[in-house]
C-alpha cells in the first residue's frame, strides 16, 4: 500500500473515533441581524467599550488613596462634627446616598444614610424637607470626566488648562484649584452650609473653613482653639504614613491642600466600567440578552433610523458629550434659590449667565447608572423605567408626574413644580422632540441602560476595599462614620 493510500486511511479512522466519542467539532457563532447591526454601529463611531482616563487612575490599596478613604468617612471634616463626604456619597448607595434630595447637617440621626434620613425640626434652616437642592452626583468613575464637574460645570478645564472652580471669575483659572478637576471639587462640599460647613461658621469663607478644618485635624494655630479633637497624634500618624514623610509636623502634611487632595484620590480609585455592554463590544454576543441588544439599537440610532437618539448626548464609550442640555426635567425641592419664587434652578446658566444656557445641566454618564438613582438634577425620578420615559416624551411626563413615586418625606415645593418646570419646557433651548415608543421598547432600552452597569457595584463583598467599618482602625476622636441604613 503506498504511502497515500495510509494516510487516508488514517483521517477516516480518525473521523469516525471522534465520532464514537461522542464529541461534536464547536460550531462557529452565527452572529444575528442585532448583532451584525450594532458591530457596524460600533466600528463606525470607534466604540471600544472602556471608557479612557487622562490620567494614571490610583488603586484603592495606594496609601494616599487608603488616607483619602479615611478622610471621606470623617465627620472632623464638617462644621459640626455631624457629617461626612461619605454622608452622600456611599458605595453601596451608587457612589450616591439613594434619596432625591440630600440631607447634609443636623440630620436626626448623624449616622442613618439613605432613606430615612430626615433634617431636625429644631435646626437652623429647618423646613421639614431635605436641605440640599440638588440630587447628590455619583462618585463613581469620576475620574473619567475630562471637562466639567458638578451637575453645572461649576468645576471646570479650561481651554488653557487651568481649573475654574466658584472661588473665582468664571472664565478664570483657580491657582489653588489642585492637580486636577477631583482634587479642585473635593474642596467644595466643605463649603457648603447644607451639605458639611454648618450653619455656625458665618465668619469664614469658603477657604477659612478649609484652614480651619485642617488646623483642627492637626492640632495647630488658632482655628481649633475652640473645637479641638481630642487626638490629633492619630491623623498625624496616618498622613506621615500616606505622604511617606515620617517626621514632617501637622503643619506641613496636614494641610487642606493634602486633605483635598487624598479625598480626590479616593474618589478617583472608584473606577467600576466592566460591565456586560464592554463585554459585548470586545467580541462576546452572549453578553447582552435580545432585549438589551434590541435596546442598544434603539439607543444608538437616530430618530430617521427609527432609534430613540439617545447616543446624540449619551455619546461615546463613557456615554456623555459633557455636554448641557435642557430636557425639561422636574423642578422639586428647594431649588437653587432661582426665579421669581426662588425655589428654581437655572443650572449652567448660573455659571456663564448665557440665555441660553438656562435650565441646562451636564449630561450624566449611563455607565452604572441603574445604581446611581434616584435620576435628574433634582432626584425627580425614583425609576429608571420613569426616566426613560421622560427622555421620549418629556411634555407628557411632567403633565403625568407620579408624586406618589417620592418616598422622601418633606420634598418642597412640589406645589409649583409642573409650573417652574414648564419653563423649562417651554424654552428655545429644550432639547427634545417627543417621540412615541411601546411599552416593549422601553423594556429594551432599560434593560440595555442595565448593562452598563458593573457587577462590582452591586457586590458588598466586590465594594469592601472602598468602604470603612467598625472593623478598622478607627479615628479615637469618635468621628469616623460607621454607616447604618438599608442596604449598609
Amino acid at each position: 500500500m503506498d504511502v497515500l493510500n495510509k494516510l487516508s486511511i488514517v483521517v477516516v479512522l480518525a473521523f469516525f473515533a471522534g465520532c464514537n466519542s461522542g464529541t461534536t467539532p464547536t460550531p462557529t457563532p452565527q452572529k444575528s441581524e442585532q448583532d451584525k447591526k450594532l458591530a457596524s454601529i460600533i466600528k463606525s463611531r470607534g466604540l471600544t467599550g472602556v471608557p479612557k482616563a487622562t490620567s494614571t487612575i490610583p488603586a484603592i490599596t495606594d496609601p494616599i488613596a487608603q488616607l483619602g478613604k479615611r478622610l471621606f468617612f470623617s465627620k472632623s471634616l464638617s462644621g459640626n462634627r455631624d457629617t461626612a463626604c461619605v454622608t452622600c456619597h456611599h458605595p453601596q448607595l451608587g457612589g450616591g446616598d439613594n434619596l432625591s434630595l440630600s440631607v447634609g447637617v443636623d440630620a436626626d440621626i448623624p449616622d442613618l444614610l439613605g432613606p430615612g434620613r430626615t433634617h431636625r425640626i429644631d435646626a437652623m434652616h429647618s423646613d421639614g424637607g431635605p436641605t440640599v437642592p440638588r440630587n447628590a452626583p455619583t462618585t463613581f468613575n469620576i475620574a473619567l470626566w475630562k471637562t466639567f464637574l458638578f451637575h453645572d460645570g461649576r468645576v471646570e478645564l479650561n481651554a488653557d488648562d487651568t481649573i475654574r472652580t466658584p472661588d473665582v471669575a468664571f472664565n478664570n483659572g483657580d491657582p489653588q484649584a489642585g492637580i486636577n478637576l477631583v482634587h479642585a471639587q473635593a474642596r467644595f462640599p466643605v463649603t457648603s452650609k447644607e451639605e458639611m460647613k454648618g450653619f455656625a461658621h458665618d465668619d469664614k469663607d469658603n477657604q477659612g473653613i478649609r484652614e480651619f478644618l485642617a488646623q483642627r485635624m492637626g492640632g495647630y494655630g488658632s482655628g481649633h482653639a475652640a473645637d479641638p479633637l481630642l487626638d490629633n497624634a492619630y491623623w498625624l500618624e496616618k498622613f506621615r504614613t500616606a505622604f511617606n514623610q515620617p517626621n514632617a509636623t501637622a503643619e506641613a502634611l496636614i494641610t487642606e491642600q493634602n486633605i483635598a487632595f487624598a479625598l480626590g484620590e479616593y474618589q478617583r480609585s472608584q473606577v467600576f466600567t466592566s460591565t456586560p455592554w464592554q463585554k459585548y463590544v470586545s467580541g462576546d454576543t452572549n453578553a447582552l440578552s435580545p432585549s438589551a441588544k434590541n435596546g442598544a439599537l434603539l439607543f444608538m440610532n437616530t430618530s430617521e433610523e427609527g432609534g430613540a437618539n439617545c447616543a446624540s448626548c449619551h455619546s461615546g464609550d463613557f456615554f456623555t458629550d459633557e455636554g448641557f442640555h435642557n430636557i425639561g426635567m422636574p423642578q422639586i425641592g428647594r431649588g437653587k434659590g432661582n426665579g421669581a419664587d426662588g425655589v428654581e434652578d437655572f443650572g449652567r446658566f448660573r455659571e456663564t449667565k448665557l440665555e441660553i444656557d438656562k435650565f441646562t445641566f451636564r449630561t450624566p454618564s449611563l455607565i452604572n447608572v441603574e445604581m446611581t438613582g434616584p435620576w435628574g438634577h433634582a432626584g425627580a425620578f425614583t425609576s429608571l423605567e420613569a426616566m426613560v420615559r421622560h427622555d421620549l416624551k418629556p411634555q407628557q411626563s411632567v403633565d403625568n408626574y407620579d408624586f406618589s413615586q417620592l418616598s422622601q418625606n418633606g420634598i418642597q415645593n412640589l406645589d409649583v413644580m409642573k409650573e417652574n418646570t414648564q419653563k423649562a419646557l417651554d424654552h428655545p433651548n429644550f432639547a427634545i422632540s417627543e417621540q412615541q415608543f411601546s411599552d416593549a421598547q422601553v423594556t429594551d432600552l432599560v434593560n440595555f441602560l442595565k448593562a452598563l452597569t458593573d457587577p462590582c457595584t452591586k457586590s458588598k463583598t466586590c465594594l469592601t476595599p472602598w468602604i470603612l467599618d467598625s472593623k478598622d482602625d478607627l479615628d479615637p476622636n469618635g468621628d469616623q462614620l460607621v454607616p447604618m441604613g438599608a442596604g449598609l
